[in-house]
């Protein structure tokens, strides 16, 4: 690639990410006119529009995503170059690593073992984005997945580092209402047990988020399918065990079969995968 593509390229890239010229202008640090500009010589060199302009910002245009998954992967290639160049060791640890995860997992899990991991190396950073949807891996270019799921996807590569449980969790006034799931917790392994063994007149309030969910059990308001390692710490909780079995699903760490794993991101994954596999017994409940 010439140098001018690249140039033109990154910008392409950081607007991809960021969704805004003006915040992809601050990362590069130059004006939003010079971003304007690189981004029309790219479009006008293809002859095709990357993006559609919208009133919230930059949106990449569905069937332009690919040009952007290998504009990502270009730059970690660059930098894994420089790395190397630079006489750095397999095992380094420098850089930022993304990891999207639950808002349960990253709310109780995560945030102890990406410390722990931190700790190992000054020189990396890590960002937990949370949240109970497949995260847009273009817009936020999250690096690593971290969620529990009985198959991965097949957009996916990665292990089962472990599995969650899940039980139901009440008050020790619970009277047989059950609180309801929505979005994406219907389609987890607690979502298609109450599907099947819950009927709808006897839900009340229903959440997207477990945590939600716990909250609104300890104030009385039904019965909830909970992972284990939300409801055994909770001390305003029991756990219902003839009300619900105990059910499991595997957590997986993985990436996108199109991102080019960097140092960082081997080591980070593969001590995600271990020190997630040390927590086995309490997660699984």
């Amino acid at each position: 690639m010439h140098n001018e593509n690249w140039d033109d390229l990154r910008y392409v890239l950081a607007v991809a990410e960021t969704g805004s010229v003006l915040q992809a202008a601050k990362r590069l640090g130059v004006n939003h006119a010079t971003v304007l500009r690189h981004l029309a010589a790219f479009e006008n060199r293809h002859g095709l529009p990357v993006f559609e302009r919208t009133p919230n910002g930059y949106r990449v245009l569905a069937d332009r995503e690919h040009i952007i998954r290998a504009a990502q992967n270009a730059a970690s290639a660059i930098q894994e170059v420089a790395r190397l160049a630079g006489g750095g060791e397999r095992g380094t640890m420098k850089g930022t690593v993304r990891i999207t995860s639950t808002d349960t997992l990253c709310a109780l899990v995560l945030p102890r073992i990406t410390r722990a991991i931190k700790a190992d190396s000054q020189d990396l950073n890590m960002t937990l984005l949370s949240s109970n949807t497949h995260l847009d891996l273009i817009r936020e270019q999250a690096h690593i997945i971290v969620r529990p799921s009985l198959k991965i996807a097949d957009d996916l590569v990665g292990v089962a580092a472990c599995e969650i449980g899940f039980a139901a969790y009440a008050t020790e006034t619970f009277h047989d209402q059950w609180l309801g799931l929505s979005g994406p917790l219907t389609r987890s392994v607690a979502g298609t047990w109450m599907a099947e063994n819950i009927s709808p007149d006897q839900m009340t309030t229903a959440s997207d988020s477990f945590l939600t969910l716990a909250a609104l059990a300890a104030q009385g308001a039904g019965a909830a399918i909970l992972p284990c390692f939300v409801g055994d710490l909770h001390r305003d909780l029991v756990r219902l065990s003839t009300k619900a079995p105990h059910l499991r699903s595997p957590l997986w760490v993985a990436h996108h079969v199109d991102t080019v794993q960097t140092a960082p991101m081997r080591e980070v994954a593969g001590q995600l995968s271990d020190r997630l596999a040390d927590q086995r017994d309490s997660l699984l409940g």
